[in-house]
């Protein structure tokens, strides 16, 4: 089902490695928008149909649609399937081995099931937020990556698994993915060090969190940025020596005594030449160094280019599947389309002839 966020980054990964999927779109749903839905890069590589949810046929043309599918997943507000009809026990009773999926911020149960919210909102829950940024100053949101695409890889993965499981069973189930449940999944790692005492809850005072100044970002001379993360030894002694700063500098080891002026002194050296020319020193060292590139400089770097980093879809770079496989690479996606590009042909393939979906056309249930 059509949605925003986790939704669509979910059918795009289960798509690109090679699922049929179907989006059901509102009739008119793209009206209005600003967006170009060629350039809707995370919406590529599936059909759309476009069906009215609140007419009793579009109804069953998606619960026809589920009862030939693997999957059905849904990123309305807990109840709101239900409502339509269309709900788990509605696509179950069609097919027994649909894997049912949800994708909601807070998830389908708790007190917090039915408020509204965005990424943003649901990453300060999980204390992702609160780690991220500088000491002494706010936190700061990290795009809308740690909710809404982590959710998405998450209700994938949970799709992908509840498929497996199905195959053995022949039983089908719901998959309740939480972009909560994302974020906070992804900091696993920290609740850990914390615990042990090696992770403050003070924001920028920890090793990772822009705290340390051997993990950190830093501006070169014509105003773009490098990143560090030269954290262990031989590393460390190799990025001092090519800044030209003693490693016997008080903070060159992970202690905090020092750490305000060996940053100062790193941020004095790059401050001396380009990010063109560091690129330069460190090209051959053995060290943790990388520019900060921007998007359009990304795909247009080395490395991606020899890995084949990003693809080029009716003319548009965008970055290309992944993980990469030796045997079963996925193919190129086809390019996002406009709501209901593929509706007749769609329905053809569920066993309708023209004279029912012309019907159903003229009676706006489909578009």
């Amino acid at each position: 089902m059509a949605g925003r966020g986790p939704g669509p980054f979910a059918g795009m990964m289960l798509a690109d490695m090679g699922a049929d999927v179907v989006r059901v779109d509102r009739p008119g749903a793209l009206a209005g928008e600003r967006a170009d839905p060629a350039l809707e890069f995370v919406n590529r590589g599936r059909r759309s149909v476009g069906v009215d949810l609140k007419a009793d046929d579009g109804r069953e043309l998606v619960l026809r649609l589920a009862s030939t599918a693997d999957i059905f997943f849904e990123g309305f507000r807990p109840g709101v399937a239900e409502r339509l009809g269309i709900g788990p026990d509605d696509c179950l009773e069609r097919n027994a081995r649909l894997v049912y999926g949800r994708v909601t911020g807070w998830g389908q149960s708790g007190p917090l099931a039915m408020t509204p919210g965005h990424d943003i909102n649901y990453i300060a829950l999980s204390g992702a937020l609160s780690s991220i940024g500088r000491a002494g100053g706010p936190p700061v949101p990290p795009l809308n990556l740690a909710g809404d695409n982590a959710g998405g890889m998450l209700l994938a993965f949970g799709l992908a698994c509840g498929v497996l499981e199905a195959r053995s069973s022949g039983r089908g189930q719901v998959v309740d993915a939480a972009m909560l449940d994302a974020a906070s999944l992804l900091m696993t790692l920290f609740h850990g060090r914390r615990q042990m005492g090696l992770w403050s809850d003070e924001r920028g005072t920890n090793l990772l969190d822009s705290g340390y100044p051997l993990y950190d970002t830093y501006q070169t001379s014509d105003g773009k940025y490098v990143a560090v993360g030269a954290i262990e030894p031989k590393f460390r002694a190799v990025l001092l020596a090519r800044l030209n700063v003693s490693a016997d500098d008080p903070g060159a080891m992970p202690g905090r005594g020092g750490w305000p002026q060996l940053r100062e002194r790193i941020a004095a050296a790059f401050a001396t030449r380009t990010r063109a020319e560091w690129d330069d020193i460190f090209a051959d060292a053995q060290t943790c160094y990388a520019p900060v590139l921007t998007l359009g400089e990304a795909a247009e770097h080395p490395h991606s280019k020899a890995r084949d980093g990003f693809v080029t879809i009716d003319g548009n770079a965008q970055p290309a599947p992944a993980p990469r496989f030796s045997r079963t690479a996925p193919a190129t996606p086809e390019p996002p389309v406009p709501a209901g590009t593929h509706t007749d042909q769609v329905l053809a393939e569920l066993g309708l002839d023209p004279a029912e979906i012309g019907r159903l056309r003229d009676q706006q249930v489909i578009a």
